[in-house]
Protein backbone atom coordinates (compact mmCIF):
# COMPACT_ATOMS: atom_id res chain seq x y z
CA UNK A 1 0.00 0.00 0.00
CA UNK A 2 1.21 3.47 -0.84
CA UNK A 3 0.09 6.86 0.50
CA UNK A 4 0.97 9.99 -1.50
CA UNK A 5 0.61 13.52 -0.17
CA UNK A 6 -0.68 15.70 -3.02
CA UNK A 7 -1.66 18.81 -1.06
CA UNK A 8 -1.85 20.34 2.41
CA UNK A 9 1.71 19.11 2.87
CA UNK A 10 3.89 22.06 3.73
CA UNK A 11 0.89 24.38 3.32
CA UNK A 12 -2.61 24.80 4.75
CA UNK A 13 -4.64 24.49 1.56
CA UNK A 14 -5.03 21.99 -1.28
CA UNK A 15 -5.84 18.89 0.79
CA UNK A 16 -5.49 15.71 -1.27
CA UNK A 17 -4.15 12.30 -0.27
CA UNK A 18 -3.93 9.30 -2.62
CA UNK A 19 -4.06 5.72 -1.37
CA UNK A 20 -3.02 2.95 -3.74
CA UNK A 21 -3.33 -0.76 -3.17
CA UNK A 22 -3.13 -3.76 -5.49
CA UNK A 23 -6.90 -3.55 -5.98
CA UNK A 24 -7.94 0.08 -5.50
CA UNK A 25 -7.02 3.75 -5.77
CA UNK A 26 -8.78 6.11 -3.36
CA UNK A 27 -8.55 9.86 -2.72
CA UNK A 28 -9.12 11.55 0.61
CA UNK A 29 -10.25 15.08 -0.35
CA UNK A 30 -9.26 16.99 -3.48
CA UNK A 31 -9.17 20.67 -2.59
CA UNK A 32 -7.93 23.85 -4.20
CA UNK A 33 -4.91 25.89 -3.19
CA UNK A 34 -5.84 29.34 -1.89
CA UNK A 35 -4.00 32.51 -0.94
CA UNK A 36 -0.65 31.41 -2.41
CA UNK A 37 1.48 32.96 -5.13
CA UNK A 38 1.43 29.66 -7.01
CA UNK A 39 -2.24 28.84 -6.36
CA UNK A 40 -3.26 29.28 -9.99
CA UNK A 41 -0.49 26.98 -11.20
CA UNK A 42 -1.18 24.34 -8.56
CA UNK A 43 -4.93 24.15 -9.11
CA UNK A 44 -4.75 21.39 -11.66
CA UNK A 45 -4.84 17.66 -11.16
CA UNK A 46 -1.39 16.22 -10.47
CA UNK A 47 -0.24 13.43 -12.75
CA UNK A 48 -0.46 10.90 -9.90
CA UNK A 49 -4.26 11.05 -9.72
CA UNK A 50 -5.34 9.75 -13.16
CA UNK A 51 -9.10 10.39 -12.64
CA UNK A 52 -10.35 7.44 -14.73
CA UNK A 53 -8.45 5.05 -12.43
CA UNK A 54 -9.77 6.46 -9.13
CA UNK A 55 -12.28 4.10 -7.53
CA UNK A 56 -13.59 6.42 -4.83
CA UNK A 57 -13.18 9.81 -3.19
CA UNK A 58 -13.87 10.44 0.50
CA UNK A 59 -14.65 14.01 1.54
CA UNK A 60 -13.88 15.11 5.09
CA UNK A 61 -15.90 18.34 4.77
CA UNK A 62 -17.20 20.89 2.29
CA UNK A 63 -14.65 23.73 2.38
CA UNK A 64 -13.03 24.53 -0.98
CA UNK A 65 -9.53 23.65 0.20
CA UNK A 66 -10.88 20.10 0.60
CA UNK A 67 -13.40 19.90 -2.28
CA UNK A 68 -12.45 22.57 -4.83
CA UNK A 69 -10.77 20.30 -7.39
CA UNK A 70 -13.41 17.55 -7.26
CA UNK A 71 -15.24 18.79 -10.41
CA UNK A 72 -11.92 18.48 -12.25
CA UNK A 73 -12.13 14.75 -11.60
CA UNK A 74 -15.44 14.36 -13.41
CA UNK A 75 -14.28 16.75 -16.12
CA UNK A 76 -11.30 14.44 -16.71
CA UNK A 77 -13.05 11.08 -16.64
CA UNK A 78 -13.70 10.12 -13.02
CA UNK A 79 -16.78 7.90 -12.71
CA UNK A 80 -16.30 6.38 -9.26
CA UNK A 81 -18.21 7.12 -6.06
CA UNK A 82 -17.83 10.16 -3.81
CA UNK A 83 -18.55 9.41 -0.15
CA UNK A 84 -19.57 12.06 2.39
CA UNK A 85 -22.19 12.94 4.99
CA UNK A 86 -25.52 14.44 3.97
CA UNK A 87 -24.69 17.90 5.36
CA UNK A 88 -21.35 17.86 3.55
CA UNK A 89 -23.17 16.98 0.32
CA UNK A 90 -25.54 19.92 0.75
CA UNK A 91 -22.81 22.43 1.61
CA UNK A 92 -20.39 21.18 -1.04
CA UNK A 93 -23.07 21.55 -3.71
CA UNK A 94 -23.52 25.19 -2.66
CA UNK A 95 -19.80 25.94 -2.44
CA UNK A 96 -18.79 24.27 -5.69
CA UNK A 97 -21.63 25.82 -7.70
CA UNK A 98 -20.56 29.21 -6.39
CA UNK A 99 -16.94 28.47 -7.27
CA UNK A 100 -17.89 27.53 -10.83
CA UNK A 101 -19.91 30.73 -11.19
CA UNK A 102 -17.06 32.90 -9.94
CA UNK A 103 -14.58 31.17 -12.22
CA UNK A 104 -16.79 31.77 -15.24
CA UNK A 105 -17.19 35.45 -14.35
CA UNK A 106 -13.42 35.81 -13.92
CA UNK A 107 -12.67 34.03 -17.19
CA UNK A 108 -15.08 36.24 -19.13
CA UNK A 109 -13.34 39.34 -17.77
CA UNK A 110 -9.84 37.98 -18.37
CA UNK A 111 -10.63 36.76 -21.87
CA UNK A 112 -12.03 40.13 -22.81
CA UNK A 113 -8.60 41.61 -22.15
CA UNK A 114 -6.78 38.71 -23.81
CA UNK A 115 -8.96 38.95 -26.90
CA UNK A 116 -8.13 42.64 -27.28
CA UNK A 117 -4.44 41.78 -26.95
CA UNK A 118 -4.74 38.93 -29.51
CA UNK A 119 -3.71 36.38 -26.85
CA UNK A 120 -5.02 32.82 -26.53
CA UNK A 121 -8.24 32.59 -24.54
CA UNK A 122 -8.40 30.69 -21.26
CA UNK A 123 -10.90 28.23 -19.85
CA UNK A 124 -12.13 27.92 -16.26
CA UNK A 125 -10.93 25.00 -14.19
CA UNK A 126 -14.46 23.62 -14.40
CA UNK A 127 -18.03 24.67 -15.11
CA UNK A 128 -21.44 24.21 -13.51
CA UNK A 129 -21.92 21.15 -15.76
CA UNK A 130 -18.86 19.51 -14.20
CA UNK A 131 -20.26 20.20 -10.73
CA UNK A 132 -23.59 18.66 -11.73
CA UNK A 133 -21.82 15.56 -13.03
CA UNK A 134 -19.97 15.27 -9.72
CA UNK A 135 -23.19 15.51 -7.72
CA UNK A 136 -24.56 12.42 -9.45
CA UNK A 137 -21.66 10.38 -8.07
CA UNK A 138 -22.17 11.26 -4.40
CA UNK A 139 -23.04 8.47 -1.97
CA UNK A 140 -24.18 9.46 1.52
CA UNK A 141 -22.61 7.87 4.58
CA UNK A 142 -23.79 7.85 8.19
CA UNK A 143 -21.64 8.74 11.13
CA UNK A 144 -19.94 5.81 12.90
CA UNK A 145 -21.07 2.88 10.71
CA UNK A 146 -18.33 1.24 8.59
CA UNK A 147 -18.89 1.54 4.83
CA UNK A 148 -17.27 -0.48 2.02
CA UNK A 149 -15.87 2.12 -0.37
CA UNK A 150 -13.56 0.13 -2.68
CA UNK A 151 -12.21 -3.43 -2.98
CA UNK A 152 -10.48 -4.25 0.29
CA UNK A 153 -11.19 -0.85 1.88
CA UNK A 154 -13.76 0.07 4.54
CA UNK A 155 -14.22 3.58 5.97
CA UNK A 156 -15.73 4.92 9.16
CA UNK A 157 -16.69 8.59 9.48
CA UNK A 158 -16.96 10.36 12.85
CA UNK A 159 -17.67 13.93 13.97
CA UNK A 160 -14.78 16.39 13.52
CA UNK A 161 -16.49 19.44 15.05
CA UNK A 162 -15.11 21.78 12.39
CA UNK A 163 -18.07 22.46 10.07
CA UNK A 164 -21.59 21.16 9.70
CA UNK A 165 -21.19 17.60 8.44
CA UNK A 166 -17.40 17.54 8.95
CA UNK A 167 -15.68 14.24 9.65
CA UNK A 168 -12.52 12.45 10.58
CA UNK A 169 -12.06 9.21 8.64
CA UNK A 170 -10.65 5.84 9.64
CA UNK A 171 -9.74 3.38 6.88
CA UNK A 172 -9.33 -0.37 7.26
CA UNK A 173 -7.35 -1.64 4.29
CA UNK A 174 -6.57 -5.21 3.21
CA UNK A 175 -3.74 -5.36 0.70
CA UNK A 176 -1.38 -8.13 -0.37
CA UNK A 177 -2.19 -10.25 2.67
CA UNK A 178 -1.66 -7.41 5.12
CA UNK A 179 -4.13 -5.29 7.08
CA UNK A 180 -3.59 -1.56 7.57
CA UNK A 181 -5.50 1.05 9.52
CA UNK A 182 -5.19 4.76 8.66
CA UNK A 183 -6.75 7.67 10.51
CA UNK A 184 -7.25 11.05 8.83
CA UNK A 185 -8.11 13.84 11.22
CA UNK A 186 -9.55 16.11 8.54
CA UNK A 187 -9.89 19.61 9.96
CA UNK A 188 -10.69 19.41 13.66
CA UNK A 189 -12.77 21.99 15.49
CA UNK A 190 -12.08 23.31 18.99
CA UNK A 191 -13.75 21.55 21.88
CA UNK A 192 -16.54 23.51 23.50
CA UNK A 193 -17.23 25.72 20.49
CA UNK A 194 -20.83 26.90 20.02
CA UNK A 195 -23.30 25.17 17.70
CA UNK A 196 -21.54 21.94 16.73
CA UNK A 197 -20.81 18.83 18.74
CA UNK A 198 -17.20 18.29 19.83
CA UNK A 199 -14.87 16.14 17.75
CA UNK A 200 -14.73 12.40 18.25
CA UNK A 201 -11.75 10.17 17.60
CA UNK A 202 -10.38 6.71 17.04
CA UNK A 203 -8.49 4.17 19.14
CA UNK A 204 -6.74 2.24 16.40
CA UNK A 205 -4.41 3.24 13.56
CA UNK A 206 -1.07 2.24 12.04
CA UNK A 207 -0.67 5.70 10.52
CA UNK A 208 -2.26 9.03 11.48
CA UNK A 209 -2.54 12.02 9.15
CA UNK A 210 -3.00 14.96 11.51
CA UNK A 211 -3.76 18.57 10.61
CA UNK A 212 -1.66 21.35 12.18
CA UNK A 213 -3.29 24.64 11.16
CA UNK A 214 -2.82 25.94 14.69
CA UNK A 215 -0.24 23.38 15.75
CA UNK A 216 1.95 25.98 17.43
CA UNK A 217 -0.56 27.61 19.75
CA UNK A 218 -3.87 27.53 21.53
CA UNK A 219 -6.68 29.95 20.97
CA UNK A 220 -7.89 32.29 23.63
CA UNK A 221 -10.55 30.73 25.85
CA UNK A 222 -13.90 30.96 24.11
CA UNK A 223 -15.52 32.82 26.99
CA UNK A 224 -12.91 35.58 26.76
CA UNK A 225 -13.40 35.81 23.00
CA UNK A 226 -17.17 36.09 23.34
CA UNK A 227 -16.70 38.82 25.96
CA UNK A 228 -14.39 40.72 23.59
CA UNK A 229 -16.85 40.26 20.73
CA UNK A 230 -19.62 41.72 22.88
CA UNK A 231 -17.40 44.56 24.15
CA UNK A 232 -16.42 45.61 20.60
CA UNK A 233 -20.04 45.64 19.54
CA UNK A 234 -21.09 47.63 22.60
CA UNK A 235 -18.37 50.22 21.92
CA UNK A 236 -19.19 50.49 18.22
CA UNK A 237 -22.92 50.79 18.90
CA UNK A 238 -22.32 53.49 21.53
CA UNK A 239 -20.20 55.50 19.05
CA UNK A 240 -22.51 54.71 16.13
CA UNK A 241 -19.76 53.09 14.11
CA UNK A 242 -19.85 50.37 11.49
CA UNK A 243 -18.60 46.89 12.29
CA UNK A 244 -17.18 44.96 9.33
CA UNK A 245 -16.72 41.23 9.72
CA UNK A 246 -15.02 39.37 6.87
CA UNK A 247 -16.96 36.16 7.19
CA UNK A 248 -16.77 32.70 5.77
CA UNK A 249 -20.26 32.21 4.41
CA UNK A 250 -20.40 28.62 5.53
CA UNK A 251 -19.97 28.07 9.24
CA UNK A 252 -18.69 31.35 10.58
CA UNK A 253 -21.69 33.44 9.52
CA UNK A 254 -24.07 31.03 11.25
CA UNK A 255 -21.99 31.04 14.43
CA UNK A 256 -21.98 34.84 14.61
CA UNK A 257 -25.74 35.01 14.08
CA UNK A 258 -26.15 32.57 16.96
CA UNK A 259 -23.99 34.76 19.22
CA UNK A 260 -25.82 37.93 18.17
CA UNK A 261 -29.14 36.25 18.94
CA UNK A 262 -27.85 35.51 22.42
CA UNK A 263 -26.74 39.12 22.91
CA UNK A 264 -30.10 40.49 21.86
CA UNK A 265 -31.94 37.95 24.00
CA UNK A 266 -29.91 38.90 27.09
CA UNK A 267 -30.18 42.64 26.42
CA UNK A 268 -26.41 43.14 26.12
CA UNK A 269 -27.14 45.74 23.43
CA UNK A 270 -30.39 46.98 21.96
CA UNK A 271 -31.19 45.50 18.60
CA UNK A 272 -29.45 47.24 15.70
CA UNK A 273 -29.23 46.52 11.96
CA UNK A 274 -27.21 43.46 11.00
CA UNK A 275 -26.54 42.76 7.32
CA UNK A 276 -25.70 39.30 6.05
CA UNK A 277 -24.29 40.53 2.78
CA UNK A 278 -23.79 37.25 1.02
CA UNK A 279 -26.16 35.16 -1.08
CA UNK A 280 -24.04 32.17 -0.20
CA UNK A 281 -24.33 32.79 3.55
CA UNK A 282 -28.09 33.09 3.18
CA UNK A 283 -28.32 29.70 1.48
CA UNK A 284 -25.83 28.16 3.90
CA UNK A 285 -28.00 29.33 6.80
CA UNK A 286 -30.93 27.48 5.25
CA UNK A 287 -28.82 24.32 5.05
CA UNK A 288 -27.78 24.70 8.68
CA UNK A 289 -31.42 25.05 9.67
CA UNK A 290 -32.18 21.79 7.87
CA UNK A 291 -29.60 19.87 9.90
CA UNK A 292 -30.28 20.97 13.46
CA UNK A 293 -29.84 17.34 14.55
CA UNK A 294 -26.08 18.00 14.31
CA UNK A 295 -26.19 20.98 16.71
CA UNK A 296 -25.13 20.74 20.34
CA UNK A 297 -27.37 20.67 23.40
CA UNK A 298 -26.84 24.37 24.26
CA UNK A 299 -28.35 25.37 20.93
CA UNK A 300 -31.25 22.99 21.30
CA UNK A 301 -32.00 24.32 24.79
CA UNK A 302 -31.99 27.90 23.53
CA UNK A 303 -34.20 27.03 20.58
CA UNK A 304 -36.73 25.22 22.79
CA UNK A 305 -37.07 28.27 25.02
CA UNK A 306 -37.84 30.56 22.07
CA UNK A 307 -37.04 30.36 18.36
CA UNK A 308 -33.83 32.20 17.57
CA UNK A 309 -35.58 33.84 14.62
CA UNK A 310 -37.45 36.01 17.13
CA UNK A 311 -34.15 37.45 18.36
CA UNK A 312 -32.84 38.05 14.84
CA UNK A 313 -35.62 40.20 13.40
CA UNK A 314 -33.16 43.09 12.86
CA UNK A 315 -31.09 40.95 10.50
CA UNK A 316 -31.27 41.85 6.81
CA UNK A 317 -30.25 39.34 4.15
CA UNK A 318 -28.90 41.27 1.17
CA UNK A 319 -28.88 38.89 -1.76
CA UNK A 320 -28.40 41.32 -4.65
CA UNK A 321 -25.50 43.61 -5.55
CA UNK A 322 -27.86 46.61 -5.48
CA UNK A 323 -28.89 45.78 -1.90
CA UNK A 324 -25.23 45.43 -0.97
CA UNK A 325 -24.33 48.85 -2.35
CA UNK A 326 -27.17 50.43 -0.39
CA UNK A 327 -25.38 49.47 2.84
CA UNK A 328 -22.87 52.24 2.02
CA UNK A 329 -25.67 54.72 2.69
CA UNK A 330 -26.66 53.18 6.02
CA UNK A 331 -25.28 55.10 9.02
CA UNK A 332 -23.88 53.31 12.02
CA UNK A 333 -24.40 51.53 14.20
CA UNK A 334 -24.66 48.46 12.04
CA UNK A 335 -22.79 45.23 11.53
CA UNK A 336 -21.93 43.85 8.09
CA UNK A 337 -20.95 40.24 7.57
CA UNK A 338 -19.64 39.70 4.06
CA UNK A 339 -17.37 37.29 2.23
CA UNK A 340 -14.74 36.37 1.56
CA UNK A 341 -13.47 35.39 4.96
CA UNK A 342 -9.82 36.08 4.08
CA UNK A 343 -10.62 39.37 2.27
CA UNK A 344 -9.22 37.90 -0.97
CA UNK A 345 -12.42 38.46 -2.97
CA UNK A 346 -16.11 39.20 -2.63
CA UNK A 347 -18.27 41.95 -1.23
CA UNK A 348 -16.17 42.53 1.88
CA UNK A 349 -13.56 44.24 -0.31
CA UNK A 350 -16.09 46.91 -1.31
CA UNK A 351 -17.02 47.53 2.33
CA UNK A 352 -13.36 47.70 3.34
CA UNK A 353 -12.62 50.17 0.55
CA UNK A 354 -15.45 52.42 1.74
CA UNK A 355 -14.71 52.20 5.45
CA UNK A 356 -11.14 51.10 6.29
CA UNK A 357 -9.92 54.70 6.32
CA UNK A 358 -12.55 55.79 8.83
CA UNK A 359 -11.34 55.78 12.47
CA UNK A 360 -14.83 54.99 13.80
CA UNK A 361 -14.94 51.71 11.83
CA UNK A 362 -14.28 48.41 13.56
CA UNK A 363 -13.02 45.38 11.64
CA UNK A 364 -13.30 42.02 13.35
CA UNK A 365 -11.11 39.21 12.00
CA UNK A 366 -12.76 36.01 13.16
CA UNK A 367 -11.02 33.27 11.17
CA UNK A 368 -7.72 32.01 9.81
CA UNK A 369 -6.00 34.31 7.31
CA UNK A 370 -3.69 32.57 4.84
CA UNK A 371 -0.43 34.09 3.65
CA UNK A 372 -0.85 36.44 0.72
CA UNK A 373 -4.38 37.59 1.61
CA UNK A 374 -5.54 41.09 2.58
CA UNK A 375 -6.92 39.59 5.77
CA UNK A 376 -3.42 38.45 6.70
CA UNK A 377 -2.08 41.97 6.03
CA UNK A 378 -4.70 43.45 8.36
CA UNK A 379 -3.88 40.96 11.11
CA UNK A 380 -0.19 41.80 10.77
CA UNK A 381 -0.89 45.52 11.23
CA UNK A 382 -0.49 46.87 7.70
CA UNK A 383 -0.99 50.64 7.45
CA UNK A 384 -2.22 50.42 3.87
CA UNK A 385 -3.70 47.55 1.87
CA UNK A 386 -4.29 47.14 -1.89
CA UNK A 387 -7.96 47.01 -2.88
CA UNK A 388 -9.10 47.26 -6.51
CA UNK A 389 -5.86 48.91 -7.58
CA UNK A 390 -5.85 51.50 -4.78
CA UNK A 391 -3.77 51.69 -1.60
CA UNK A 392 -6.35 52.15 1.15
CA UNK A 393 -5.23 53.60 4.47
CA UNK A 394 -6.04 51.47 7.51
CA UNK A 395 -7.36 53.82 10.19
CA UNK A 396 -10.12 51.52 11.38
CA UNK A 397 -9.71 49.56 14.59
CA UNK A 398 -8.75 46.00 13.62
CA UNK A 399 -9.53 43.24 16.12
CA UNK A 400 -8.30 39.66 15.79
CA UNK A 401 -10.56 37.25 17.64
CA UNK A 402 -8.73 33.96 17.35
CA UNK A 403 -11.01 32.21 19.77
CA UNK A 404 -13.68 31.92 17.08
CA UNK A 405 -11.49 29.77 14.93
CA UNK A 406 -13.11 26.65 13.53
CA UNK A 407 -9.75 24.91 13.92
CA UNK A 408 -8.53 23.17 17.03
CA UNK A 409 -5.54 24.66 18.83
CA UNK A 410 -2.48 22.65 19.84
CA UNK A 411 -3.97 21.27 23.07
CA UNK A 412 -7.05 19.93 21.31
CA UNK A 413 -4.97 18.49 18.46
CA UNK A 414 -2.88 16.63 21.02
CA UNK A 415 -6.03 15.48 22.81
CA UNK A 416 -7.31 13.98 19.54
CA UNK A 417 -3.94 12.41 18.78
CA UNK A 418 -3.69 11.09 22.32
CA UNK A 419 -6.58 8.72 21.74
CA UNK A 420 -4.46 6.99 19.11
CA UNK A 421 -1.04 7.22 20.77
CA UNK A 422 -1.34 3.90 22.70
CA UNK A 423 -1.53 2.11 19.34
CA UNK A 424 1.91 3.61 18.52
CA UNK A 425 1.12 4.72 14.97
CA UNK A 426 3.29 6.66 12.57
CA UNK A 427 2.23 10.31 12.75
CA UNK A 428 2.26 12.45 9.60
CA UNK A 429 1.77 16.14 10.32
CA UNK A 430 0.01 17.96 7.49
CA UNK A 431 -2.25 20.95 6.72
CA UNK A 432 -0.08 23.58 8.38
CA UNK A 433 2.46 26.25 7.65
CA UNK A 434 6.04 25.52 8.67
CA UNK A 435 5.82 27.00 12.16
CA UNK A 436 2.62 25.15 13.04
CA UNK A 437 3.81 21.83 11.62
CA UNK A 438 7.17 21.99 13.33
CA UNK A 439 5.67 22.85 16.70
CA UNK A 440 3.01 20.14 16.58
CA UNK A 441 5.49 17.51 15.39
CA UNK A 442 7.77 18.36 18.31
CA UNK A 443 4.84 18.28 20.74
CA UNK A 444 3.67 14.87 19.48
CA UNK A 445 7.17 13.45 19.93
CA UNK A 446 7.58 14.97 23.40
CA UNK A 447 4.10 14.01 24.64
CA UNK A 448 3.83 10.48 23.22
CA UNK A 449 7.46 9.49 22.62
CA UNK A 450 6.61 8.81 18.99
CA UNK A 451 8.25 10.18 15.85
CA UNK A 452 6.23 12.67 13.82
CA UNK A 453 6.99 12.99 10.12
CA UNK A 454 6.41 16.14 8.06
CA UNK A 455 5.82 15.10 4.44
CA UNK A 456 6.00 17.60 1.60
CA UNK A 457 3.79 17.78 -1.46
CA UNK A 458 4.51 14.90 -3.84
CA UNK A 459 6.14 12.63 -1.26
CA UNK A 460 4.96 9.04 -0.82
CA UNK A 461 5.27 6.43 1.91
CA UNK A 462 4.79 2.71 1.56
CA UNK A 463 3.41 0.36 4.19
Amino acid sequence: MKLTFLGAAGEVTGSAYLIETARARVLIDCGTFQGMDQAGVLNVLPKEIEPSRIDAVLITHAHLDHTGRLPLLTKNGFRGAVFCTEATRDLARLILRDSAKIQMQDIVRINRRRDRADEPLLEPLYTADDVEALEKLIRLVPYHDPVAIAPGIRARFVEAGHLLGSTSIQLHIEDAGKTHCLAFSGDLGPRGAPLLEDFEGFRQADAVILESTYGDRDHRPLGETVEEFERIIQEAVAKRGKILVPTFAVGRAQLLLYLLAGMFRRGVVPKFPVYVDSPMAIEASRIYAAHMELFDEDFRTMQRARPLADDLDSVHFTATAAESMQINNVPGPCLVMAGAGMCNAGRILHHLKQNLWRPETHVMIVGFQAEGTIGRLLVEGAKRVPIFGERIAVKAQVHTLGGFSAHAGQSDLLRWAGQLAPAKPRFFITHGETKGRDALAAAVTERFQLPAEKPLRGESVEF
